[in-house]
């Protein structure tokens, strides 16, 4: 290790003890009662406002692997990893009205899940278990990628080890964050998102000054970043990528967009942190303020291409003998910056990782006591011990996610993201459809879902990807001429290429329209619906809402 990694190991872990204290002091942050309730251990009081708001679900949606693996994107493809844009640029306005419906029917009825919702609206406890599983499933290699990220910059800093003991400082990073989230439930990473993003923009904000005035402008590094892209990849001999979209990947690109913006909110995390909010208000005004971490993503992706002008070169992970792309962005701050400032760009990725990580944490224990463990195992599970089942969930599914870094290679755990994205998607109808109409029969939403599940995942399963010799679940990108309906090829020599989420959608769709029209025309029970359309537009101050910390 040399002298510069002490430096910035030294920073690193200075910053680490400051949000390790904060997260046991937010036990007592805002609260006047105990923790033993999913509205304050799962929910944080349900009373944040909109700064607490802003900070939380920002510090959720623009993860650590989010800050370390657009750049690496861009670095290694160009113009196509800058499909993180537009898709947070479009998902405010998309969401803006869903989101406040969601939030008065919760508050109304006490939901703490989006399957709660879907158990209410349809009376259906196995469409709410389908919800539920599906959203579990989608978040673990999430929490998993939350590491990998944290391992970029560990790694950089010099610890990267072939062994368990190579992982050690990570084991330690996760036990610390386990132990103050089990105490402080979601105030814990409510609180470190202060420090958290006022450290990423810090470091951004400086990187994107600082950098292009190094390397000659941004216009010079464009030419350079070019020029390296239109070099041939030795293993498919063409080139790597470009930083404009060609005419084959352009509806990839557009449908990858909208896709992952339509998906992000179906996430169980990213709701956690709107339900949390005392009211209406609160999310309108973040759902107008939160486009402002889309600029800091879109400067900090730019730094892909000066990855490639500088000439940066990926670490090799000593666990698995290949190059850790994820490793660019912070060898470029090592590189580039003070040994100090390295370790405050370092510390910012590193607790980039802690706070979705919990929040992640909490939403998939929070899923499993209400949908699960209450429904099927313990119907009349007391408060108490509803936050007790939760608070041991969470546990498990921080340490399932070590797991999966300790055990299996970290690309395979980016592959299980990949796939986790097409799946959540698939609940877009028995959730955002749901709160505006239930048109849709419960039986189609079911058999829509099976659809969707099976068709995308058999479609992600015909992916290669020849880079890196994998047959299989390759991308998330299907060429049109690869698409059969029943063996028809309706696109037959088309070598465009378009987003596998947005398929099994509209096949999850197709199918729960026709089983609707035939569940309608046999008169099929559609289940009783607990909400009424007042309750959808409610907000703070109320007397419908129901109180905080009632079963």
């Amino acid at each position: 290790m040399t002298t510069a990694q002490i430096v910035q190991l030294s920073v690193f872990g200075v910053l680490f003890v400051l949000v390790t204290v904060l997260g046991f002091v937010a036990s007592r942050w805002r609260s006047s009662v105990a923790l033993d309730h999913l509205d304050e251990w799962g929910l944080g009081g349900r009373g944040f406002g909109s700064w607490i708001t802003w900070f939380l679900v920002g510090g959720d949606l623009y993860t650590a692997y989010t800050f370390v693996a657009v750049p690496a994107l861009i670095f290694g493809a160009g113009a196509l990893g800058f499909y993180a844009l537009p898709y947070t640029v479009v998902l405010y306005p998309i969401v803006f009205l869903p989101l406040q419906r969601i939030w008065s029917v919760s508050r109304v009825h006490g939901y703490v899940t989006p399957a709660d919702f879907v158990r209410g609206r349809y009376g259906s406890s196995l469409l709410a278990l389908l919800i539920a599983v599906t959203g579990i499933v989608a978040t673990m290699p999430y929490i998993a990628l939350q590491l990998v990220g944290l391992e970029s910059v560990l790694r950089t800093m010099g610890v990267n080890g072939g062994g368990l003991l190579g992982h050690l400082p990570l084991f330690v990073a996760f036990v610390i964050l386990a132990l103050y989230t089990y105490q402080s439930g979601l105030r814990a990473p409510a609180l470190i998102a202060f420090v958290k993003d006022t450290l990423i923009y810090l470091v951004i904000l400086v990187a994107v000054v600082y950098l292009p005035a190094k390397f000659g402008g941004w216009g010079s590094i464009f030419d350079g970043a070019q020029a390296a892209l239109a070099k041939p990849n030795p293993v498919t001999g063409k080139p790597s990528g470009s930083i404009l979209l060609s005419s084959d990947n352009q509806l990839q690109y557009a449908t990858l967009a909208l896709g992952s913006a339509l998906a992000l909110f179906l996430y169980p995390h990213s709701l956690t942190g709107i339900l949390a909010s005392k009211g209406r208000k609160a999310i309108r005004r973040n759902m107008v303020a939160l486009p402002a971490y889309s600029l800091v993503l879109g400067l900090l992706a730019l730094l892909g291409y000066v990855a490639l002008v500088s000439g940066v070169k990926p670490i090799v992970n000593q666990a698995t003998g290949r190059p850790d792309s994820n490793t660019i962005v912070p060898v470029l701050f090592g590189g580039q910056f003070p040994a100090w400032f390295a370790g405050i760009a370092f510390a910012a990725v590193g607790i980039g990782a802690l706070v979705p990580a919990a929040i992640m944490s909490i939403a998939a224990a929070n899923l499993w006591t209400r949908n699960i463990y209450r429904e099927y195992f313990r119907k009349n599970a007391t408060p108490r011990q509803e936050a007790a089942q939760a608070k041991l969930a969470s546990l498990v599914v921080k340490f399932g996610a070590v797991a999966f870094v300790l055990f299996v290679d970290p690309q395979f755990s980016i592959d299980l993201q990949l796939i986790g994205g097409v799946l959540i998607l698939q609940t877009l109808p028995a959730v955002a459809i749901a709160l505006y109409t239930r048109w849709l029969h419960r039986w189609g939403l079911v058999a829509g879902w099976f659809v969707g599940m099976g068709w995308g995942l058999y479609l992600l399963y015909t992916i290669p990807n020849p880079t890196n010799g994998k047959a299989h679940f390759g991308g998330s990108a299907l060429t049109m001429d690869k698409l059969s309906l029943l063996g028809w090829h309706p696109f037959a020599g088309s070598q465009l290429q378009v987003y596998v989420g947005a398929v099994a959608l509209v096949a999850n769709l197709a199918v729960a329209v026709v089983v609707t029209l035939f569940g309608r025309r046999n008169r099929w029970f559609n289940g009783t619906d607990q909400t009424n359309p007042v309750d959808y537009h409610v907000d703070e101050g109320d007397p419908k809402l129901r109180p905080i910390g009632v079963h």
